[in-house]
């Protein structure tokens, strides 16, 4: 009875501890609500960006556009870009550490031609440790470092729509006018 006693008392502790520290869940992904239907388009029919793009935009309530609609609202994924730079070098000049960086440039247009989310560049970069004697196992760690970036960057995507669609609308009455 005392161990049971105890343990309802420190999950209320634990409970009112963690909700004092300011930690909430994450809300769900917010679409605009004039969205349409959506259509992803990348410069690579086959590119797994915009397929994983694709997959979590309808999982998260987007239409999916249908093949030949033309008047869609459109994620387009102007570029992707993936680099290797050397870090630093060993005394025999081979390079043992690189940063994999991954470059992602984008907009959202409405199916009426106007910009929902203006072109934007996302960029990530990882470091990994590139062993001379065991380069199989650099390789694995290039490919798995490389599908967790694209999957990072899918949701860094996501969460620049979701912004858009919160941000508040100011009316074009009472928005301040530009200064010359």
């Amino acid at each position: 009875m005392i161990k049971y006693t105890l343990s309802r008392a420190l999950a209320v502790v634990l409970v009112l501890a963690l909700s004092a520290c300011g930690f909430h869940l994450r809300d769900a992904l917010q679409l605009p609500p004039d969205l349409g239907p959506l259509r992803v388009q990348a410069p690579d029919p086959y590119s797994p960006l915009a397929e994983s793009l694709s997959e979590v935009l309808a999982r998260a309530g987007a239409t999916p556009a249908a093949e030949g609609e033309t008047a869609v609202a459109t994620l387009k994924v102007i570029s992707e870009k993936w680099g290797n730079t050397p870090l630093s070098v060993d005394a025999f000049g081979r390079a043992q550490e690189y940063t994999l960086r991954y470059a992602v440039f984008f907009r959202l247009t409405r199916a009426d031609g106007s910009i929902l989310v203006p072109q934007q560049a996302l960029e990530l970069s990882r470091d990994y440790i590139s062993s001379v004697s065991n380069t199989i196992g650099t390789d694995s760690e290039r490919e798995i470092l490389a599908k967790e970036m694209r999957r990072e960057m899918v949701s860094s995507i996501l969460r620049r729509i979701d912004a858009v669609a919160r941000a508040p609308v100011v009316p074009a009455e009472t928005a301040p006018a530009p200064t010359p």
